[in-house]
């Protein structure tokens, strides 16, 4: 097996490869030494992921942090576990820092499932019905320690506000990618959308990478809830135009009783979210660019 390191997203990030893997489990987890190893083209932005043998996985940091990140994310996944329907990612063992790389790594349970494309969804009125499920039994989760998902919005009734400057420089920055004219009035419309501040538990990032679904294409697991916490109803929207048709939109809307305001903040969210991951990774990182163009286009195309 080749050492592949993962490619790189940041300047700053540590240098990862299986070498390194692998000697940080046979170290500190023995008994998994022997597993076969495998990095992940995961496609994403805050850790390098590798399998480990057919039932775990390692994760480790891009950037590794001093900070006690990893135990707050074990505590965090398995409080939030027996409120949601489908499986979550679960932290089987925490690895410590070692000077060839230092910050503290996971060993995580695999979830079985491919990440859905929106051109390939083999039950999308199914996949609507779980995805609904999932974001409703989240917003009655009821814990007493409530992190803000997006703490510069807290306490504001303009939480968009705070990611304009960003959005209208992405938008800039890709004159001659999209219809920049289009892209900027549906921002502003989303923009001007009243919010009652009312706050639930938000998983934050419904994007596709973050999804998985069996053959039948239901939903099995949703990864990710780094940045999951309180927040705006509508950070939860993302699959409507990150992933789902048309023809099925409704049905998702329907059983999540969204209203037009909230809808329209949804709206805005994705597409601030997407022009930027756009901008940014149009080059380096064509799986989450080919995202972000989907769901623009979705955005841009849906009824202003």
């Amino acid at each position: 097996m080749g050492l592949v390191s993962p490619r790189k997203v940041y300047a700053d990030q540590t240098d990862i490869d299986t070498r390194l893997v692998r000697e940080l489990v046979a170290a500190q987890f023995p008994q998994w030494a022997a597993l076969p190893l495998e990095r992940v083209d995961s496609g994403g932005l805050v850790n390098a992921i590798y399998r480990l043998g057919p039932d775990l996985s390692v994760r480790l940091l891009l950037r590794p942090s001093n900070t006690d990140i990893v135990q707050r994310e074990q505590a965090k996944l398995a409080a939030l576990a027996p409120f949601l329907p489908v499986a979550i990612p679960s932290v089987e063992a925490i690895g410590s820092p070692t000077d060839a790389f230092p910050g503290e790594w996971s060993v995580h349970h695999w979830l079985s499932g491919t990440h859905p494309s929106p051109d390939a969804l083999a039950d999308p009125h199914g996949l609507a019905t779980d995805l609904a499920a999932f974001v409703d039994a989240f917003r009655r989760i009821d814990l007493p320690d409530r992190p803000p998902a997006y703490p510069g919005e807290r306490r504001t009734r303009a939480p968009m506000a705070s990611m304009d400057s960003s959005t209208r420089k992405a938008i800039g920055e890709l004159d001659g990618l999209i219809d920049t004219r289009a892209a900027l009035a549906s921002w502003e419309e989303s923009l001007a959308a009243p919010y009652d501040g009312r706050e639930v538990w938000v998983h934050s990032d419904l994007t596709p990478s973050n999804l998985l679904v069996s053959v039948e294409g239901r939903l099995t697991a949703v990864l990710d809830f780094e940045t999951c916490g309180v927040g705006d109803p509508a950070c939860d929207l993302f699959p409507v135009w990150y992933l789902l048709p048309a023809n099925v939109r409704d049905e998702f809307r329907a059983v999540l009783d969204v209203d037009d305001a909230t809808w329209l903040r949804g709206r805005g969210r994705v597409l601030s979210q997407a022009l930027i991951v756009l901008a940014y990774h149009k080059d380096t990182n064509p799986a989450l660019a080919n995202d972000a163009r989907h769901a623009i286009g979705e955005v841009l195309a849906a009824p202003q």
